[in-house]
C-alpha cells in the first residue's frame, strides 16, 4: 500500500519497467495481452512442428527413405537366417543315412558283446530297487493328487443348491 500521491504509481509503473526495453511506456494490461500473444503464437508453432512430425512418422516411403541402410541391413541378416535355416536341414538330411547307419552299427555291436541285453543297453536292477522305486512313484504320485484336490477344493467354492424362496412356481 503504497501511496505517492498523485501521479505516484505512474512513477512506480515506469520504475518496473525501466529493465524492459520491449515492454516500457506499456501499462499491464497491454503486457499481459503482448505475452499471451506470444505464448500463443509459440504454441502454435509447437503444434504445427507436432502435426509435421506425426505426417512424417506414418509416412512410409519417408521413413524408408530415411532408414534404408537398417532395413537393407536387416533384410540380409534376415536372408542369412533363411539361408542358413534351410542349409541346416539340407545338412541334417543327407546325414541322416549316416547317423542311422552308425546307430545300427552300435546296436549290432551292443549285441554281439551282450546277446542278454539286445532289447535294452541298461542293466536290469535288482527286483527289490525296482519295487522300490515303483512304490516311491505310486506314493508320491498319490500325494500330489491329494495336495491338487485339496488346493481346488479351497480355490473353489463348493455349489449351494438353490433356496426354495428364489424358485419359481
Amino acid at each position: 500500500m503504497k501511496d505517492n500521491g498523485p501521479g505516484g504509481s505512474e512513477l512506480a509503473e515506469r520504475q518496473q519497467h525501466v529493465d524492459h526495453r520491449i515492454t516500457r511506456g506499456m501499462d499491464d494490461r497491454k503486457q499481459v495481452e503482448q505475452t499471451a500473444d506470444r505464448i500463443r503464437d509459440e504454441l502454435l508453432l509447437t503444434l504445427e512442428e507436432l502435426d509435421r512430425r506425426r505426417g512424417r512418422m506414418l509416412d512410409v516411403r519417408y521413413q524408408v527413405q530415411q532408414h534404408s541402410g537398417a532395413l537393407v541391413a536387416a533384410g540380409a541378416v534376415a536372408m542369412v537366417l533363411v539361408g542358413s535355416g534351410v542349409g541346416l536341414a539340407i545338412y541334417r538330411a543327407r546325414r541322416r543315412d549316416e547317423i542311422l547307419r552308425k546307430k545300427r552299427r552300435k546296436a549290432l555291436q551292443r549285441a554281439w558283446e551282450n546277446p542278454d541285453q539286445v532289447a535294452s543297453s541298461a542293466k536290469e536292477r535288482p527286483i527289490g530297487v525296482e519295487l522300490g522305486r515303483k512304490l516311491v512313484l505310486i506314493f508320491a504320485t498319490a500325494l500330489a493328487t491329494a495336495v491338487a484336490k485339496n488346493s481346488v477344493q479351497t480355490l473353489v467354492p463348493a455349489r449351494q443348491p438353490p433356496s426354495p424362496a428364489s424358485l419359481p412356481e
